[in-house]
Formats: structure tokens, sequence, C-alpha cells
């Protein structure tokens, strides 16, 4: 919806607002926010709220620390889960420096520079995610564990789906905050849960998915359930992903070249790595088919206005500015250079043997985020998409998260090894 300056403080003063959230996202698109009362908002709507930039992860050091926020009018929303009287409301903003100039380890940047590529191309980049979640039990001190009672499984209902309350509170919340809603249900694995909202222009797309985390989260707190987006919570089961959805390009040959480059950022935890493993319905191989759900990207049976490439790499663990920008940058690099796509796998890859893998030059998704980051290193495209400041603090960053997970002894290991060597 569009705002405007007055629309905003109309709607603060009519809607008894009390507290206006500015929120934002650090490099690994973990929700940030300023609250000011409502006797600030002239002052955030001129753009004069500032933060403290060295606090927040990836951003900048400590002596060019001051920030500002510009809230994007467009972004207004009252939370409705919040009381009627006091009410709270969000303006999502983008980063400036002290010099009023974007921030360039703003991921909102990233993301409107790859659409104003777009645009000037002559196209228009639509998005609709399929964002997968587990509802798990709290402990007696509210903190998040991985137990659950329920049994259910893909599409069931209830009262074998436990969780049928909650989603439906959920899906009830994001109307409220003009969500289109296409569907809800039960995923594979018990506890998990998706919820499919409408396609919309990028921008749009990655605001609305981490509002859709919030409203989850939130959601399931009042129901005395936690929500995890955790890539592969259980070993047992299969793990959440965050299908993309994109109507871009039909063939897919610049998505497939830049795969392995991208998946630091479309898979960017150690756990991303224990979804993509053999025997979970998730991709293992970089592939692409129209006639199967096993490969990396699917295109859907739709033709004409509906035809659409259905990435199904990423999880919901991800920044969702930074997907959209390597999938864009990606997407128009195999349009400007017509780069052709391998041949089509039309048999059920997770069947498929190794002779067979080797006979169509099927290569294999990275296996760990340790050949993620070399793949990254080794990708200056996808380097050039996220900008140098990005590139940098995302790659050490994740160094030391591989680094420090390398270090821990398991329980698997203990049980495996302690008793017989």
């Amino acid at each position: 919806m569009k705002y405007t300056k007055d629309d905003i403080k109309r709607l603060i003063e009519e809607e008894d607002v009390e507290f206006i959230r500015l929120q934002f996202t650090d490099i690994f698109g973990t929700l940030k926010n300023v609250a000011i009362t409502a006797s600030q908002i002239d002052r955030a709507l001129d753009n004069q709220i500032m933060f403290d930039g060295s606090s927040i992860e990836g951003f900048a050091r400590i002596e060019e620390s001051d920030m500002f926020l510009y809230p994007d009018l467009d972004t207004f929303t009252i939370f409705p889960w919040r009381p009627q009287q006091g009410r709270v409301a969000r303006l999502i903003c983008d980063v400036y420096k002290a010099d009023h100039t974007p921030f360039e380890g703003d991921p909102r940047y990233i993301l409107k520079q790859q659409l104003a590529r777009v645009k000037e191309a002559g196209y228009t980049f639509n998005v609709g995610p399929e964002l997968e979640f587990f509802l798990f039990h709290q402990d007696e001190n509210g903190q998040p564990t991985t137990l659950t009672h329920e049994k259910a499984g893909y599409f069931d209902l209830g009262p074998v789906d436990l969780g049928e309350n909650a989603r439906r509170d959920m899906v009830l919340n994001l109307q409220d905050m003009d969500f289109e809603v296409e569907a809800s249900h039960h995923e594979t694995a018990p506890a998990q849960h998706e919820i499919d909202f409408k396609y919309e222009e990028a921008l749009t797309t990655a605001d609305n998915i981490t509002t859709f985390k919030l409203a989850v989260r939130t959601i399931a707190k009042r129901h005395g359930l936690f929500a995890s987006f955790m890539p592969k919570p259980k070993s047992e089961y299969a793990g959440s992903g965050m299908h993309i959805n994109m109507s871009l390009s039909k063939d897919g040959g610049g998505l497939i070249r830049h795969t392995k480059g991208m998946c630091l950022i479309t898979n960017p935890l150690v756990n991303s790595y224990k979804r993509l493993v053999p025997g979970y319905e998730a991709p293992t191989y970089i592939t692409w088919s129209s006639t199967n759900r096993s490969p990396m990207i699917r295109i859907p049976a739709a033709r004409g206005e509906m035809t659409r490439i259905e990435l199904r790499t990423p999880d919901p663990s991800a920044n969702p500015y930074l997907v959209l920008a390597v999938c864009i940058a990606a997407g128009m690099d195999g349009i400007e250079n017509r780069i052709a796509p391998p041949a089509e796998i039309q048999g059920n890859l997770f069947d498929l043997s190794a002779s067979g893998r080797e006979q169509y030059g099927v290569e294999p998704l990275p296996s760990s985020i340790d050949v993620a980051i070399e793949a990254l290193k080794n990708d200056r495209f996808i380097q050039n998409v996220i900008g140098e400041h990005i590139t940098k603090k995302y790659i050490q960053a994740k160094s030391d998260e591989w680094n420090t997970y390398r270090k821990q002894v398991s329980q698997w290991e203990l049980d495996e090894y302690l008793f017989k060597i």
C-alpha cells in the first residue's frame, strides 16, 4: 500500500499507535529494530533517527559507526497481536551512512541495486516463497526444545495435526497485515508446517519474509510453542526449505552456472548442509527438470503467464534480501549472456546411479559450509553482486562458524568411538 508522511501520522493518531519499530536486518538477515514513541514520528519520517552500526553484525567499524534509518513509508503496518490501546506499528528502513549515502552493507540496498538493473533492462522480477518451519515445545523456563507430541505427516489435519490452531492463528494475523495467504498445511515431518503467501515484486517479498518469520514466532509463543526456522533440527526427519518461485527467465542457465557461488548465501549455516543430503527430498545435485520434484530447479507445469522457476535449494535461515539479489543477478546473467542450461534430468535423481550422474554430467551441491565458502571465494560474479563489504564480512563470519564447529566433539562421536577406541 502506498503511504505519504501525512497518511502515516494520521493512522498513528486514529489507531492509537504509541510505539513504532524502525526495522532493518544485519547481513545474515537477523531482524533488528529501534523503537520510538509516536512523539518522535516526525524525526523518523525525516530520516533523523540514528543508531550505532558498530554493534550490528557485519556493519561498521567503531570509528565510523553513526548510521541513519530511512523508513520506507509503504512498509507501515500495525501489529495485530499487540494491545488495541497503545498499539505498536513498524516501518522497514534502509540504512544510510553519516554522510547520508546508502550503506553498502545493507542487504536491502543490495537487492534494490539488482532490481534497478532488472528494471533498466525492461524486466520485472516477481517472487513467491514457500517457507517451512517447525513448532516445538518450550521447557519450563520458556526456552526452545526439539520436543513434540505430534506424529502428523504431509497434509494431515486435526486432531492428528496438533499445530493446526496455531497455524490458523498465524494465517489470520498475517491477513490482518495485508498478506494474501494462498495455502497452509502440515508438512512431511512431525511438527513441521508450511504457509505460502502470494507472489509479489522482489523487494516486497523480501520484506514479507522477514515480517512472516516475526509473526510466526510471535504467534507460536502465544500458543506456548517455539517456531524454529532452523534448516535441519531433527536428524531423522526432512529439514525445512524456503523454495523460491520466480518469474524472470525460462531456462535457469545463469542460476545453474552460479549455484555453487550462491550456496553460502542461500544456505548460510553449518546446519544447512545437513538438510542437503540424499533421502530427505531436498536437492543434492545441480540439475533442473519440468517433470519431477527431485532436482534443484523445477519448472512447474503451468505455462504462459504462470511460467516460473522454482529454486529448491534455499532454506529459511537465509537472508531473503541477499538470496533474491543473487537469484536476480544470476538469472540476468543467463539472459544477457545466453547461458544454456545442461540437459534436463527427467528421472528421479534420488534413484539415479553414480554412473548415470556421470553420464549426464551432474554435479553435486556443496556438501558442507567450508566447500560453500570456497565456492563463493571463487565466484567473482556473486562477490560483485553482494559487494566487497558484505563478501569480506560474510566469508570471515562463516569461516569462524565453521572453525568453531570443527572444534566441537559431538555426542555421536562419543557414542561411536569412546567405548571401542
